[in-house]
């Protein structure tokens, strides 16, 4: 596998229901914002750089110190260098549903009975302490070579890593246990949506995160909220503007960015769409 190609958009393959694969990511242009449909679940080593990734109700970034595993599904997904001259590179580990499945049941007197929980978040993110950082060494030593490892050394390494976060972190597995609750459709929509009011994120990528068509989302949202969801995100925007410059009293020039704009002639623009006036004479009037 050439290790600056990120393979998380394949499409779906007939494989072993126990395939797991183990990878290095390394590369000085590190992906933008991209519409990601994980087919596996995925462990994501950070060892240089910064991955930020957006789910339906929440978002998370993940540092060099952390690692994360994220459950099989859509998300938005972006990387960055975190210094001048320096890579993004991390250890990746996917993994079939399957695998998760049998060490539940090989490890039920380990692992306890599960309690099922709404509202679980389809990642668990985690710091790295002595021993994971070891095993994550121990993993890059293992692809210095750019040689793929033997399959079965694969699931070893994984079942290790399993068997580690059972024991030291009993609770967080049973958060993995929990990805696999699903919640409805209007649920989804709602946590979609609140949780990105602030962010310059796209109706197209809401609509992605739910796992629905556009115009399918679009029918959704209209049947809960009663507006468009681009009306409807402008309008709590710009509601949250105007408290900031009558309140807390702050210029235009510093609230945009914070807002989920990328200029500050569009974020003008659209206070103006919503209440007539530009920011500065807003303040004046109010």
């Amino acid at each position: 596998m050439n290790e600056h190609a990120l393979p998380l958009n394949t499409s779906p393959v007939q494989r072993d229901a126990e395939y797991v694969s183990i990878l290095r990511y390394r590369t000085n242009k590190p992906a933008p914002r991209a519409s990601i449909m994980l087919q596996q679940n995925l462990f994501t080593f950070l060892l240089e750089g910064e991955k930020t990734v957006h789910f339906a109700g929440t978002h998370i970034t993940v540092k060099p110190h952390q690692f994360v595993m994220l459950a099989a599904g859509n998300c938005l997904m972006s990387e960055k260098i975190a210094a001048e001259n320096a890579d993004y590179h991390s250890i990746l580990i996917f993994f079939d549903s399957k695998l998760l499945s049998d060490f539940f049941d090989r490890h039920a007197s380990l692992l306890g009975k599960q309690t099922k929980q709404s509202g679980s978040h389809p990642f668990l993110l985690l710091e790295k302490d002595e021993f994971l950082i070891n095993f994550t060494r121990s993993l890059d030593c293992m692809l210095c070579d750019d040689k793929p490892i033997y399959h079965d050394l694969q699931k070893v390494k994984l079942e290790e890593l399993f068997l580690y976060l059972a024991v030291q972190y009993p609770g967080q597995i049973q958060q993995i246990r929990n990805m696999s609750y699903e919640a409805n459709d209007d649920l989804i929509v709602r946590q979609a949506v609140t949780s990105h009011i602030n962010s310059n994120i796209t109706v197209e990528e809401l609509a992605f995160l739910c796992n629905m068509s556009l115009s399918s989302f679009k029918r959704r949202f209209a049947s809960i909220y009663g507006n468009s969801p681009n009306r409807w995100l402008l309008e709590k925007r710009m509601e949250r503007a105007a408290k900031m410059l009558r309140q807390d009293n702050r210029k235009a020039s510093e609230i945009y960015y914070e807002l989920g704009y990328e200029n500050l002639s569009s974020f003008i623009q659209s206070f103006k769409q919503i209440h007539g006036i530009t920011p500065k004479q807003y303040q004046l009037t109010n």
